[in-house]
């Protein structure tokens, strides 16, 4: 017992240590980047948004950056999307172009379809992919190309400032930054060929086009959910580098608007982004829950019986405060309200049961479940 509480202790410290030295190798974006520059092609795949896409155009609209062209694809949608897409598009004149998306091919997924479309008309030298449930600060177009040019890397990506407006989104959301900063050292993503050192994501994604033609585009991804790592993999696998920047105060995104969504949106990806492997799901699952809800249940128990020794009561308090510690960090660090980081323990146990439902529903349901589309490429 006290060799495991031990190992545990020790783990957490590592981590924490991983997330200290990824806050150095995750810098926000050099304000001081020109304003000209190589013509980018804005590249944003719309379903169904009309609660986020007038937002976002207009964001893109106001950028600072003198030399881009703005896409939209509309993807099928079924709600008031190509209305509100028509009326941003009489506003805008000759930067806004609205496509209208083609059927959805056997075996791809959807977003990365509408992405394949989009990058196939863009006259870009430089394409950026963003969803349209981001908004934009004026600089965040002009930053990015800076940072990509001076990093000379052939992809880049960042963390967006995550928008919270519910209490299911506060209390799952931030544990996607928490994984990231705990178990990826983001330096290796730029300095080691190996892909297993792969970040992107998919609210934002700069590439050269020369590049993106290199890999073969989105068609590399096509039955890909979780598209946007998956890139960074291909793109290291032909050679090529990939920049990280914390863009919390450039881009800012509603993922998610209600508990369902937090549900569907999170076993969608939950089970694909671990290649849908049973052997790494299990092993996430053991690993996590004696990291993260063990600890709580010894620190429990001891307080039932009135028994405050090393073991049972002061070893988890410790790995407990470590583990706090690091969450305070990383809500700083990316603007996360403080009250849940102290829910830590039910916001673990809420995304295991998200890790059972993504599994069970890939392996014995009708897989997964997107705005209205079924996938299934297990």
């Amino acid at each position: 017992m006290l060799i495991y509480q031990i190992v545990v202790l020790l783990s957490l410290l590592v981590f924490l240590g991983i997330v200290l030295r990824n806050l150095i190798d995750l810098p926000v974006m050099p304000a001081d980047a020109p304003r000209g520059g190589p013509l980018v092609s804005v590249l944003v795949p719309a379903r169904n948004e009309a609660l986020n896409i007038e937002r976002c155009v207009r964001s893109l609209l106001q950028q600072d950056y003198e030399t881009f062209e703005i896409l939209v694809l509309d993807d099928g949608s079924t709600d008031a999307t190509p209305e509100l897409l028509l009326s941003l598009a009489s506003e805008a004149g000759e930067r806004l172009r609205i496509l209208q998306g083609e059927a959805l091919p056997d075996g791809w997924h959807g977003k990365s379809w509408a992405c394949s479309q989009l990058g196939r008309q863009a006259k870009g030298e430089l394409l950026l992919f963003t969803d349209a449930d981001t908004m934009h600060q004026p600089d965040a177009l002009r930053r990015s190309v800076g940072a990509l040019q001076r990093s000379r890397a052939d992809m880049l990506s960042l963390t967006p400032r995550q928008e919270l407006g519910s209490f299911w989104e506060a209390l799952v959301v931030p544990l996607v930054y928490f994984i990231l900063l705990c178990f990826l050292p983001i330096r290796l993503v730029r300095t080691s060929r190996n892909p297993a050192f792969s970040f992107a994501n998919g609210q934002y994604i700069l590439f050269r086009k020369d590049f993106y033609e290199r890999i073969n585009g989105h068609t590399a991804v096509k039955d890909a959910i979780v598209e946007d790592v998956w890139l960074c993999m291909a793109v290291k696998k032909a050679g090529g580098t990939v920049a990280a920047y914390n863009g919390t105060d450039t881009v800012s995104c509603r993922m998610y608007r209600s508990r369902t969504e937090v549900w569907e949106g999170f076993s969608k990806n939950l089970f694909a982004g671990l290649g849908y492997s049973m052997p790494a799901l299990f092993a996430m699952i053991v690993l996590t829950s004696l990291l993260y809800i063990v600890p709580y249940l010894f620190l429990f128990y001891s307080l039932l019986r009135g028994e405050f020794s090393f073991l049972l009561f002061w070893f988890p308090l410790m790995q407990i405060s470590v583990v706090l510690f690091s969450r305070l960090i990383i809500a700083f660090v990316f603007s996360q309200p403080y009250f849940f980081v102290f829910l830590h323990f039910f916001s673990w146990v809420v995304l295991l049961a998200i890790a059972g439902n993504s599994f069970y529903s890939i392996k014995f349901g009708k897989g997964t479940l997107w705005k209205g589309r079924n996938y299934n490429f297990s």
